[in-house]
């Protein structure tokens, strides 16, 4: 799934946001302190972020018929 560029529910961006995230998770840092930090203070806008997951790499090594 490729991160929506609005939250679905009250239509805040947070696709600008996605980058920031993921790396700073990746350098284990707390989920939750991450999206405090961006600001997203919302449990939908949340939620988009947290139930978002990265597919496009793993797509790529089926064959298209």
């Amino acid at each position: 799934m490729i991160i929506p560029i609005r939250c679905f529910s009250c239509g805040k961006p947070v696709a600008h946001l996605w980058e920031k995230y993921k790396e700073r998770v990746k350098n284990n840092e707390n989920p939750k302190k991450v999206l405090d930090d961006l600001g997203l203070k919302r449990y939908c806008c949340r939620a988009v972020m947290l139930g978002n997951v990265e597919l496009a790499e793993t797509t790529v090594h089926f064959k298209k018929f």
